[in-house]
């Protein structure tokens, strides 16, 4: 017998969820499992027409079993079943996702009719949830229906006569067929053709034997999902071929499954223009949250960690498990607090939680709110931010069933704010979900919210790997850019002489000024430098983003750096194509203010704006905002200019990598030098988590000892006493530099600790003196700065336009793109050893250096370079590192034999060499060899990068030449200076 879609397939399916064989004809009774099964009868044994969707008589015999009400009066079913039919009939008017909504409310048992005493109304039951084996559960095939037209679907499953799941089945032999295929079928055209049989639909699946992907009913195809399962050794595991689809198939479908996707993992909620979208859960989401439910339910653990990759939909994880928590009735009304740290993600998970039309939400306004909300006992789903526990009193409420689920369980969480959430609530349950679980001492996520009892240290994982396998995300494209940059070191500091004695400054206030003025920012913000990245943003922007219809973010180093960025960008664009989104203070000059600065609900209609495909805003320019909690799946090209690391690194890249029609991944554009820290963020080492945590607990015993040795410097002070009259008994304690110099050193300790363990509860008992002694450090210290902040204000502005004047940017060039794909991240997770890298690293800076020829500065120009270096280890780090992944860097032997090669073929020198031959006369020297050496090594020593588009590079190459000239008394002969100037300027 031939392979092919109906014996190969089809059939397949049947036999794995029912046991019967029907290429034998084999009806076997079902295979053993434990709980209800599925049995198969054929389309024909089913007592109904093609023209209904319904088997009623088999659901009517359910409608008499589960509700006492109409095993009384069983006539009161047909009642039930009329109102059935009119929702399958007004699919028509008011389309598939709102007639699948309400028939839902029937399924779910939320409907209720007059059939009470008195007719009083009385819930109606159409499925048993609390007793499974009440149900029956019917697989069948060829299953025809007609409505416009008459479709024929492959499988159908159906619980007391009610079509909840349709699959279809490809073939497994053809390779132009896939799973898509069968989607296709499903979602295009049974949807279209036959809408009234998906009215009752909790999902569909497709396959063709190889993979298998579901999703409800109007899900576009690139948000079907695959359903996963765990392989022997606990990880997901995705194997292609029958044997791994059955076991799919079996998890996915197995009723209980099946109705708590029903029950809890569905939602319906409102996007644009009001339009009705339904949400059914990924795999990750389903056990993230039932995991959650679950600890809560046994009441032994209080807390866990839920570690699931950025974008790979944390903030449905929690709407689910809050939704479920709920609903569970042994929990007795719970409250569920989810906790945020940005107001961003505060809006938009308050936003997703109203959209989807989930009952009885609380959004709370401030601090008061939320601490009114606890202290009442509302048993509610509370949506607030962190800070508002801020002076939050101990037991504020102190009930067991309050369940904190913590968004970005990272940065605040762990520290004072976490830990006085902790005391306000200490019987609740802390659930930690984040995308970058920080593995360092001072902000260990594990330690915050990783049970001892949870093995590796969290309660859920789902790795970057396994989001780009299930294609829950997109990979990460990375497009490094180098920018020439060249310092006149000289002239800035000739220039700053000048300045420094025209605004007569002190050397310590030059100082102060150099040091301020020097900053990354000044740099990062020059004119001639913005102007030549803009320029390349605005020819890559058109040539790759916008002819694919997708959207733009440029991240810049602050906030004045975004107004700069905008002004360039305008040159290319129509104003209206970018959007400035930051913040802004008191503080800040009132033109930024009004004219830059956006407030919530302005921020809130430039992000639906930019969502919108069919507007004018192409770009949106940022510097802190919007790199976290905002997810617009249109924006696939982030142009980077700005240092981020560690978990804000991944977050803020990761906002490129949702998924959006026609997008086949997300694009970084580096004008910065970001990729170590990219490689650095996702390297994860489980021992070096091990080793933090055992290094954690032992620091405990140590904090009596610090804090004791702290206060020890203020023996017989009376620690009571409140005002002016404490601080300087405080502070006359330890007058002399020498005391107040040991207490610091003590303090410091003291602090480092703090942070390390915070927010263990252990902190609890010394926040009283630890408060104490950190007011009296503040009070002491030297203030800072001070000169250089009183000067900044008067002459900044002068020393950054020097600074800027100076600094001369070549060409951007554009490097080997390097994609973040599953397999680059896992070889980072699996080998995070960084010696290999290092090594090739050395090799390649002292090639870089060797025919770069940046030089070293001295001075205000030494410092601006060491700062360069230091922010992300400069360009040559990056550059090496970007190469060492792409593996574009080649051996360096067989590197440095082609680029002799050049040298002798054509080299400067060689160069030079020819010209003073050709010129050669009685009164020039005889050693030519010597002349062309002293030129060629001044001239490499001033050169720099693109120093023939810049006047002071002419300049300082042309008093070079004429030195070099000088020396042999040729300086004179001007045909042969512009000759040899020209041969310099061609190959140097």
């Amino acid at each position: 017998m031939a392979f092919n879609e109906l014996n190969s397939v089809e059939y397949y399916i049947i036999n794995k969820l029912s046991g019967t064989n029907l290429n034998t004809q084999s009806f076997k009774e079902p295979i053993p499992t434990y709980g209800p099964t599925w049995v198969y009868k054929s389309s024909q044994e089913l007592n109904r027409s093609v023209n209904e969707v319904l088997v009623e008589s088999d659901l009517k015999a359910a409608l008499v079993k589960l509700n006492p009400a109409i095993k009384n009066n069983p006539d009161l079913a047909d009642e039930v079943i009329y109102k059935l039919r009119a929702i399958l009939i007004s699919v028509n008017q008011t389309g598939l996702v709102r007639a699948n909504e309400e028939f839902t409310k029937w399924l779910c048992g939320d409907k209720t009719m007059p059939f009470g005493t008195n007719n009083r109304h009385i819930p109606v039951r159409l499925i048993d949830f609390d007793e499974l084996t009440n149900n029956s559960y019917i697989i069948t095939n060829q299953y025809r229906v007609r409505h416009r037209e008459t479709k024929i679907p492959d499988v159908v499953l159906q619980i007391n006569g009610i079509p909840v799941v349709i699959g279809e089945a490809k073939t497994p032999i053809r390779e132009a067929i896939s799973w898509l295929d069968g989607a296709h079928e499903v979602h295009d055209i049974y949807e279209n053709a036959v809408p009234q049989l998906f009215v009752p639909n909790i999902l569909s699946f497709a396959t063709e034997g190889k993979e298998l992907f579901y999703g409800a009913v109007r899900t576009p195809l690139e948000f079907w999902s695959p359903w996963r399962l765990k392989d022997d050794e606990g990880t997901l595991a995705r194997r292609l071929g029958l044997d791994e689809i059955g076991k799919e198939l079996t998890s996915l479908l197995n009723p209980k499954v099946l109705l708590d996707i029903l029950q809890n993992f569905s939602l319906y909620s409102s996007g644009k223009k009001n339009k009705r979208i339904k949400i059914i859960c990924r795999f990750q989401q389903y056990e993230g949250a039932n995991k959650i439910v679950n600890r809560v339910k046994e009441g032994r653990i209080k807390k866990g960690l839920i570690w699931h990759f950025q974008g790979s939909g944390k903030s449905l994880l929690m709407m689910f498990a809050a939704q479920k928590l709920r609903k569970e009735p042994e929990l007795k009304s719970p409250t569920v607090l989810i906790l945020v740290d940005r107001t961003d993600l505060d809006t938009q998970i308050s936003g997703d939680f109203n959209a989807a039309d989930i009952p009885n939400v609380e959004t709370t306004d401030s601090i008061k709110d939320l601490q009114g909300l606890l202290e009442r006992d509302t048993r509610k789903i509370i949506i607030s931010m962190i800070f508002k526990f801020r002076d939050a009193p101990a037991n504020m409420n102190t009930r067991e069933n309050i369940i904190v689920l913590v968004d970005e369980a990272h940065r605040t969480q762990e520290g004072d704010l976490g830990r006085q959430m902790r005391a306000a609530l200490p019987n609740a349950f802390l659930f930690g979900l984040t995308g970058t679980p920080v593995n360092k001492a001072d902000k260990n996520t594990f330690w915050a919210f990783g049970a001892e009892e949870d093995e590796e240290g969290y309660l859920s994982r789902y790795t970057f790997q396994d989001s780009l396998r299930d294609d829950a995300t997109r990979p990460l494209h990375f497009e490094p850019r180098l920018v020439d940059v060249h310092v006149d070191k000289e002239s800035i500091d000739e220039a700053f002489a000048l300045f420094k004695e025209s605004a007569a400054l002190s050397d310590e206030e030059a100082d102060a000024l150099n040091k301020k003025s020097a900053k990354m920012a000044a740099f990062l913000k020059s004119p001639e430098r913005i102007a030549k990245i803009v320029a390349d943003i605005a020819t890559h922007f058109n040539t790759k983003v916008a002819s694919n219809g997708f959207k733009a973010m440029i991240v810049t180093p602050d906030r004045y750096a975004c107004v700069l960025y905008k002004k360039e960008l305008d040159n290319y664009f129509d104003t209206a194509a970018s959007k400035v989104v930051i913040s802004t203070s008191a503080n800040d000059p009132l033109e930024l203010k009004q004219k830059w600065g956006v407030d919530k609900s302005e921020q809130k209609r430039i992000v639906e704006e930019f969502k919108d495909a069919s507007s004018h805003l192409k770009f949106i320019i940022v510097t802190a905002k919007l790199l976290t909690g905002f997810d617009a799946p249109i924006l696939q090209t982030m142009y980077l200019d700005k240092s981020i690391k560690d978990h804000t690194l991944l977050q803020a890249i990761c906002r490129t990598n949702r998924v959006y029609p026609g997008k086949n991944f997300g694009r970084i554009v580096d004008y910065f030098g970001v990729f170590d820290d990219t490689a650095k963020a996702l390297e994860f080492d489980q021992k070096m988590v091990e080793k933090i945590i055992s290094n954690l607990s032992e620091l405990r015993n140590k904090l009596p000892e610090l804090v004791a040795n702290s206060l020890a410097h203020f023996e017989g002070v009376d620690r009571s006493l409140e005002g002016f009259e404490g601080l300087e008994a405080a502070q006359n304690a330890i007058h002399t530099d020498k005391k107040k110099d040991d207490f610091a050193k003590d303090y410091k300790q003291l602090s480092k600790l703090w942070e390390s363990l915070s927010p263990d509860r252990i902190l609890d008992q010394y926040q009283k003196d630890y408060k104490w002694l950190s007011q009296v450090f503040e009070s002491v210290r030297p203030a800072s700065d001070n000169i250089g902040k009183l000067l900044w204000f008067s002459l900044g502005a002068e020393t950054t336009k020097l600074i800027h004047d100076n600094v001369h940017v070549g060409d951007v060039h554009p490097l080997e793109e390097f994609v973040l794909d599953a397999d680059v991240v896992e070889d980072i997770f699996n080998n995070p050893d960084p010696k290999n890298a290092q090594k090739l690293e050395r090799i390649l800076v002292k090639r870089f250096k060797k025919h770069k020829g940046y030089p070293k500065f001295k001075s205000l120009s030494e410092r601006l370079e060491e700062l360069r270096d230091r922010a992300e280890q400069g360009l040559i780090s990056s550059i090496e590192f970007v190469k060492e992944l792409c593996k574009i860097a080649k051996e360096t032997v067989q590197a440095e034999k082609e680029l002799e090669e050049v040298i002798q073929t054509k080299s400067p020198k060689a160069a030079l060499t020819e010209l003073f031959l050709e010129l050669k006369n009685d009164q020039t020297p005889a050693v030519v060899e010597r002349i062309v050496t002293d030129i060629d090594s001044i001239v490499r020593i001033v050169r720099f990068p693109g120093w023939q588009t810049t006047t002071s590079g002419e300049r300082e190459v042309q008093q070079s030449l004429r030195k070099a000239l000088l020396k042999y008394k040729l300086h004179k002969d001007q045909a042969l200076f512009d000759r040899a100037y020209a041969y310099i300027k061609e190959y140097y």
